[in-house]
């Protein structure tokens, strides 16, 4: 589906911004960030720039953003909206990027709102003193695609988080020569950035709708997983159908060799999209629970489908060793892999905690350079593994796993 927009690269008022932080944060937040923030929200620009790790492969890396309506459902976080609009990024090898300005890690209005949030949730990160929105991807934009069939990886980011996180280790699967579709999941994730605005959606930036832990909240945590099923299926039912895309120039895609992973409620989210999807041939939880909340306080927790059945092609349940709830985690993770033998493998990541397979393993590491965070705070996001030795282990467990399953088509 195709929409007409008024596009306007207006900047974010404090308006908007305080409305973020009240419907992430509840009453309470509400009154801190109010406290936080002026009545003009200052500009981040000058405050310290962060860097990315460069991709290892070969090629070069082109990105491009993507707009695309599912008009066959209403929005799940607010149902006056009558559509569910998704924002994608494709990564992918390119022909030369050499003389191009890399892609923004996020849009900057999107970098704008996160910055303004981002602090109140569960990254601790700074309130002031970083550029978010200058932080730069190794992709060139727009950049002609090699030529070739590709394989597909499709990427769901981590409850709250923007799909930007996942930005190096896209570059990376893209540079030894995959195609990555990156999903932000509007009302879920941070700040989701459009290219415009509708009339059911006076801002070109969408905020969280996010209000405390999914955890704590059995409604919104099955809103969470449902929703992003069904945006991921609808991904995939468009990218069946390339030529009704706005692909790059001579990008092809091997539907025929297609994997998906995601970070925390993006991992529960590809196990059972796994579990329903047979296009699916293999997937990576980064750390996701495969089961919910229960609805009533002392009832146990109810297991997603795909325990019930497990999985019968190849999955990964990649851990790290320092999660705060590594017991629940583990509670569900154990019963898919007695159901889904030989199929299922978990391993754990040593040193690292939650967040260490997103950008910021590479992001708070410059915090805590230029003081902007303390050491206990870094280890509390991602550990103490060591960038240089955590990043690499990431980027080739990953890419390894893909390698392995998706190297010829069935």
């Amino acid at each position: 589906m195709t929409r007409d927009f008024s596009i306007g690269r207006r900047s974010v008022t404090g308006a908007a911004l305080l409305g973020s932080a009240a419907l992430l944060l509840g009453a309470t937040g509400r009154r801190a960030f109010a406290d936080a923030l002026p009545a003009t929200v200052p500009s981040t620009v000058g405050g310290v720039v962060l860097a990315l790790p460069a991709p290892t492969g070969r090629h070069p890396v082109g990105c491009r953003a993507v707009y695309l309506v599912d008009g066959s459902r209403r929005d799940p976080w607010d149902s006056s909206v009558p559509v569910r609009e998704l924002m994608l990024t494709f990564f992918y090898p390119a022909r030369a990027v050499a003389g191009t300005a890399p892609a923004p890690q996020l849009p900057p209005l999107a970098a704008e709102v996160f910055g303004a949030i981002a602090p109140y949730g569960p990254l601790r990160l700074p309130a002031a003193g970083v550029d978010w929105g200058a932080t730069l991807s190794h992709s060139g934009p727009d950049a002609a695609a090699l030529p070739g069939r590709r394989p597909v990886l499709v990427y769901s980011p981590g409850g709250g988080d923007p799909r930007g996180l996942g930005t190096s280790l896209a570059e990376e699967l893209a540079s030894h020569g995959a195609v990555v579709v990156t999903v932000d999941h509007p009302g879920d994730a941070a700040a989701v950035e459009f290219p415009g605005t509708t009339a059911f959606r006076p801002e070109p930036v969408r905020p969280t709708v996010f209000r405390g832990d999914p955890r704590d909240t059995p409604a919104l945590a099955r809103t969470m997983v449902d929703a992003r099923v069904a945006d991921l299926r609808f991904v995939l039912d468009r990218l069946g159908r390339p030529a009704e895309l706005p692909l790059p120039r001579g990008l092809s895609l091997d539907l025929r060799r297609l994997g998906v992973y995601g970070h925390s409620a993006g991992g529960s989210a590809v196990t059972e999209l796994l579990h329903e999807d047979r296009r699916v041939r293999a997937g990576i939880n980064l750390e996701g629970y495969l089961d919910l909340p229960p609805l009533r306080p002392g009832d146990a927790p109810e297991p997603l489908p795909v325990l019930r059945t497990g999985v019968d092609r190849p999955l990964l349940l990649l851990g790290t060793e320092l999660f705060d709830h590594a017991a629940e985690l583990n509670r569900s993770w154990s019963a898919l892999t007695a159901r889904s033998a030989p199929w299922v493998r978990t391993t754990r990541l040593p040193g690292a905690a939650h967040w260490a397979v997103t950008d910021l393993a590479a992001l708070l590491p410059g915090l805590q350079s230029a003081g902007l965070t303390t050491p206990a705070d870094r280890a509390a996001v991602v550990g103490t593994v060591r960038p240089a030795v955590g990043i690499p282990r990431v980027r080739r467990t990953v890419r390894e796993f893909f390698t392995r399953h998706l190297a010829a088509a069935p």
